[in-house]
């Protein structure tokens, strides 16, 4: 499993998603913001703010929020400019760590960056660093009480790369490109999808145990907190064993 799926899965376990749902819905609001001013308003020819719709969506955002979220972008209502920036380091143990912010100040972001991985034990590098060993794909996750076989024939006939049988769930592989066309045909064959996006799927693992672990999990958790911050993506990996003694 990608260190992104098990942080994931953690976030879902440890209840952090309900707990901080006000944070996700700041974040799905400047996705959109910055999706609708990159693409244009219509999500039928923008499959950035389309995917990001379907997220808010997902999460039961109220109608207007998106609308008004949409038009911001779009240029129809004044407001804050974002900028997007990638930061890279590495957290416990050498394990490779990739930040996506979107923010209205440079300055403050890459300190507040800086700040939490020192603090957790990491560092942060320079850029390019650990982004090559990350492969940007669109990620369609399923409980594993789906039946495989129908779901990887189905997959791979509506233009999937691959798919996988990771522990309880399973997971289809796209090319971003084809991400909404793969979706959209899984969903149409009866299959329901636990989740959905465009991710960074890591080529290889880091395997941390102990004190890195638990530094690591607290990294994760700091960086996702942070106001600027969109996304996290990391290569570590954790045993089931040593997850559930720090829960």
């Amino acid at each position: 499993m990608s260190g992104h799926n098990k942080w994931s899965t953690i976030k879902h376990k440890k209840g952090a998603a309900d707990a901080k749902r006000g944070k996700i819905f700041t974040k799905l609001i400047k996705e959109m913001t910055v999706a609708a001013k990159l693409g244009g308003g219509d999500p039928e020819g923008n499959p950035r703010l389309r995917t990001a719709i379907d997220k808010a969506k997902a999460e039961n955002m109220p109608k207007d929020n998106i609308e008004r979220a949409i038009k911001k972008g779009a240029g129809g209502l004044e407001g804050v400019i974002y900028e997007e920036i990638n930061y890279e380091g590495y957290g416990p143990g050498g394990a490779a760590v990739l930040v996506e912010v979107m923010t209205d100040n440079r300055n403050r972001s890459v300190s507040d960056i800086r700040s939490i991985f020192t603090k957790c034990n990491g560092n942060m590098g320079e850029t390019g660093c650990v982004s090559w060993m990350f492969d940007k794909k669109g990620l369609i996750v399923f409980s594993g009480q789906t039946d495989f076989e129908k779901l990887f024939e189905a997959a791979l006939e509506a233009g999937a790369e691959d798919v996988t049988d990771e522990e309880e769930q399973i997971e289809v592989l796209t090319d971003p490109a084809n991400f909404i066309e793969v979706r959209e045909a899984l969903e149409k064959g009866g299959f329901k999808y636990e989740s959905a996006e465009i991710t960074m799927i890591p080529q290889t693992m880091v395997k941390l145990e102990g004190k890195q672990a638990e530094s690591m999990l607290k990294l994760m958790d700091r960086l996702e907190d942070n106001d600027d911050v969109q996304n996290v993506y990391a290569n570590f990996d954790i045993s089931a064993e040593e997850m559930e003694q720090m829960m």
